[in-house]
């Protein structure tokens, strides 16, 4: 009690030695240069400069201003509360030691604050152990998704993924064991005892042996890892250490099963192999026990450890063992009893006797460059948790300790309330960084899950409260827009996944904002509702502009199915909808006006004749001349008394979805309706043939069996097929059948694709490709994501042998996919759904990175650990060659109507694809002068 006085009495005399209220302001001035950088950077706005904050020059103004009267240990938490939530940083008392009431970190910790979660913990009871027996090794096999265990007494167990036994024995032998490890070339499994060396074929079912044992070895083994290489040679390299300080390198090949058996009649076990008859190169490197040995492949160095004060830790090549040139040692006072190698950080933790954790440089090895003190006991084992740079220890107490290694500051204690202290002095410990989780042995296998991923498997990832109408890409700006149908609109920031700004009753109250487009620089952004109002935004401000006034008689007629933007450009905007009733419109304004007005009209869907797939209507001359992207247009005669004509003509439908080309020599615009009937509107001819008094434009439907070689107009077809030349663009349409359509502009059928999966994925609903045109994306009513390859076939699109390649598949969600898009930069793919989620995933693995809304930030480098949304139950499936569809035969003829089928098919989409990959059309964003 005396000693906390002094204590006390001596952080007041600092305190007096200084200006404590200058000090306090210059400090809170730090704090608050800390949070708005935080702040910046969680937003994407923060670029480095010299007058960035970090840990090193917090400490030392903190230092500076309050000298001796701040703690170590209170700078450190204090700095880690700023870093992981500036929103509600720590008071500055905190700073002292001082904590108000309700924010002692020493509290019991909550589900929130844990590293580990305790209650989640999963024990394996399976007999991986004899009576009075324990595990002496643990082992995880990454990319077989394997766990090995050993125990003291000789049972060698081989688990899989789900933690279940694959295969498992009981070594004959009266020496125990003292640890294993896999052999990845060979495929056996290696474990050692104090005279052998057990080679263990764990797949192999043959009854007369069960692998190898190498005998005898003179010295008594206490510890073996696998060198992991590069090659994929029959062979494996294994380090040993033994009681007397020596490491021993020994390679065995496949051959050596064969030719160094020992001859004996005895039938055992396992078939010997005499030691002799192998060249195992050893060295002296410490003057006690090896304890433990690694190898990191990251640093191309095995490490080795002993409780020798002087030759505690060896850190170098394994040459360095068949030569005598000098290896690099560390010396701990006590020794060392387990180490570990964090590779993002860089450094080597050592733990031992001592009970000190000691940061190292892999190349100093005269002084370490940090120390962790907490643990009251000896430490017996060390592992790191890679991808959130966390250590965590073991003493022979059974306590845990949860470490962060940037900031140096313990995060979680935990203690562990079975097992014997003479099992505790060799309690194994091994980290799955694929799946978050934490391995001890003992008499049991315990399973300690990270309470982040216990979290992200069990919450439902939720970005809106309402289901999804809109996803769009800014590619400028790098940020997402979405929309749900609470007329909410919110921007993300995609590397991040944090919120920027939103938007609530973007068009009025009670108002559903229906649809979006983002013109192609990314300044402005058009949106439309279900009363027919469009408007017109600022897209990094979110600031209104300009808008289109309220119909008098509006009804849900006018209401906005699709919005594609034209033009931005001095003032000037220029938009193209569809409305409910399938009318598509014209909509635009300028800097003089602060209205949007309606410029241009397509007429409704018109009936088509059943043998002649062409109608031709009149354009407009005058029309060429004051509008700037397509001619208005009329029947030449009239048709209202046709509609009823169901022999002669199709009657007319809604169109659901509709997409625009302005690309020089395609003037067209596609729609596609409900019942599968998909309308090309060709303005090309009528465009370039303005001054003639018998101009005609065309629609064609592509379920009319007549080619445009048979028109009444065979000049007109000359010349589009001219404009052409190579340079090919096709019609991709996504339709309820699972089907995908990649149709010619006279009609044809060129392609039909279907999802390779054994899960049926259901009516396609999105479709969109990336900027190159290489990628093609579809999106299901199932939740199902599919990814195909086309880049090949739309090289050389009339080639029969031109081939498309379904490369992934798998269920990004349970319900609904609304939209999605690619972002070849950042190599992800973004998607949207009726259950209210955006969520993101690596393109080319469907690997998930998380959702839009979630508290952590998205680390879009890091697809190690394998994390699934909680109502996503498999991962995702790689479609190799030779599990491709067998390709059907290519129709020669364009499609026939099938009237019985027809109401049947419902089309998601409709979307250009251009060979020259010279534009995007399935992109919003689509900029007409561009």
């Amino acid at each position: 009690m005396s000693g906390k006085k002094a204590r006390d009495k001596k952080s007041c005399s600092a305190l007096e030695s200084i200006d404590f209220k200058n000090a306090l302001e210059q400090f809170q001035s730090l704090v608050e240069k800390m949070i708005i950088q935080k702040t910046k950077e969680s937003s994407g706005l923060y670029t480095k400069d010299g007058d960035e904050i970090d840990y090193d020059k917090f400490y030392s103004t903190t230092r500076t201003l309050f000298g001796p009267a701040v703690k170590d240990q209170n700078i450190q938490a204090f700095f880690r509360k700023i870093m992981s939530n500036p929103d509600e940083g720590p008071e500055w008392p905190e700073i002292f030691g001082c904590f108000t009431e309700g924010r002692d970190d020493m509290s019991s910790p909550s589900k929130e604050n844990m590293v580990l979660l305790i209650s989640e913990k999963q024990q394996i009871t399976h007999s991986v152990v004899k009576r009075k027996d324990v595990i002496k090794g643990i082992v995880k096999v990454p990319h077989l998704h394997l766990t090995i265990t050993a125990s003291q007494r000789g049972v060698l167990t081989v688990f899989n993924k789900q933690m279940k036994v694959l295969a498992t024995i009981d070594v004959e032998d009266t020496a125990w064991i003292t640890g294993c490890d896999y052999l990845p070339n060979l495929k056996y499994v290696v474990a050692v005892t104090e005279s052998t060396i057990i080679l263990w074929d764990y797949i192999s079912k043959e009854s007369k042996s069960d692998g190898f044992v190498i005998k005898p070895m003179k010295n008594c083994l206490l510890c073996v890892c696998t060198v992991t290489m590069a090659d994929n040679l029959a062979k494996d390299t294994i380090l040993i250490g033994d009681y007397k300080g020596y490491v021993y390198l020994l390679t065995i090949t496949s051959d050596d099963f064969i030719m160094k058996q020992s001859k004996t009649g005895k039938v055992s076990q396992f078939k010997v192999m005499d030691s002799e008859s192998f060249d195992i190169p050893k060295r002296k490197l410490h003057d006690d026990w090896v304890g433990k040995i690694k190898y990191f492949p990251a640093l191309k160095r095995f490490g080795s450890c002993s409780t020798d004060s002087t030759n505690s830790f060896v850190l170098d090549d394994i040459k360095r063992l068949e030569d005598q040139l000098p290896v690099k040692e560390f010396s701990v006072p006590k020794g060392v009893n387990a180490f570990t190698y964090c590779g993002k950080a860089k450094v080597i933790v050592t733990g031992g006797n001592d009970r000190i954790l000691r940061l190292w440089n892999p190349v100093v090895n005269y002084s370490p460059i940090g120390k962790l003190l907490g643990h009251r006991h000896s430490i017996v084992d060390i592992v790191t948790n890679e991808k959130d740079q966390h250590v965590i220890s073991l003493s022979c107490a059974k306590v845990f300790r949860v470490w962060d290694i940037q900031t140096l500051s313990p995060l979680q204690v935990f203690y562990e309330d079975h097992g014997t202290p003479e099992e505790m002095n060799s309690f194994p410990m091994v980290f799955d960084n694929d799946h978050g989780l934490l391995f001890t042995g003992s008499e049991v296998i315990d399973i300690y899950p990270l309470a982040n991923v216990i979290q992200y498997s069990k919450e439902l990832p939720q970005t809106h409260e309402k289901s999804l109408n809109v996803l769009l890409y800014n590619r400028t700006f790098h940020q997402i827009l979405s929309i749900c149908t609470e007329s909410i609109l919110k921007v993300w920031d995609l590397e991040t996944g944090s919120q920027i700004y939103q938007i609530e009753d973007a068009h009025g109250v009670n108002t559903e904002v229906t649809c979006a487009a983002i013109e192609i620089n990314g300044v402005y952004l058009a949106t439309g509702a279900c009363d027919g109002t469009v408007k017109i935004w600022e897209f990094e401000s979110g600031q209104e502009i300009k808008a289109l006034p309220l119909a008098q008689h509006s009804d849900d007629e006018h209401r906005v199915l699709k919005i594609i933007y034209l033009k931005a450009d001095k003032g000037q905007h220029a938009v193209i909808v569809l409305e409910q009733r399938g009318k598509i419109k014209i909509i635009q304004g300028d800097s003089a006006q602060t209205d949007l007005h309606v410029t241009w009209v397509l007429p409704e869907i018109v009936p088509f004749p059943r043998r002649d797939p062409v109608v031709y209507l009149s354009l407009k001359p005058s029309s060429l001349q004051t509008q700037d992207f397509f001619p208005e247009i009329r029947l030449l005669c009239n048709t209202s008394s046709m509609k009823n004509d169901t022999e002669t003509f199709l009657s007319s439908v809604d169109i659901k979805c509709f997409d625009v080309s302005k690309e020089e020599g395609f003037k067209m615009i596609a729609t596609g309706s409900a019942n599968g009937q998909i309308n090309l509107w060709d303005f090309e001819s009528a465009s370039k043939n303005a001054e003639s008094d018998e101009i005609n434009t065309e629609i064609k439907t592509a379920e009319e069996t007549s080619s445009c070689k048979n028109t009444q107009n065979p000049e007109m077809t000359a010349q589009l097929l001219s404009a052409k030349a190579g340079y090919s663009p096709l019609l991709a349409s996504a339709h309820e059948s699972s089907c995908i359509r990649l149709w010619s502009i006279q009609g044809n059928l060129m392609k039909e694709l279907r999802p390779f999966s054994e899960h049926p994925s259901g009516p396609l609903t999105a479709l969109c490709t990336d900027i190159f045109t290489k990628i093609l994306l579809a999106g299901s009513k199932e939740g199902y994501i599919i990814r195909w390859n086309i880049a090949s076939y739309l090289e050389d699109s009339r080639n029969k042998k031109s081939k498309i390649k379904e490369e992934l598949c798998w269920r990004a969600h349970a319900t609904e996919v609304v939209d999605l898009f690619i972002e070849e930069d950042k190599n992800v793919i973004a998607t949207a759904s009726i259950d209210g989620s955006i969520r993101l995933w690596h393109a080319r693995t469907g690997y998930y990175f998380g959702y839009f809304g979630q508290a952590r930030t998205f680390e879009l480098s890091d697809t190690s650990r394998l994390i699934l949304p909680s109502d996503v139950k498999d991962f995702s499936a790689i479609i190799k060659e030779e599990s491709q569809h067998t390709e059907k035969k290519e129709v020669l003829y364009p499609l026939r109507l099938d009237r019985d089928k027809m109401q049947k098919i419902v089309l998601g989409q409709v979307a250009y694809l251009f060979d020259a990959s010279i534009i995007h059309l399935l992109d919003n964003s689509y900029d007409i002068d561009h």
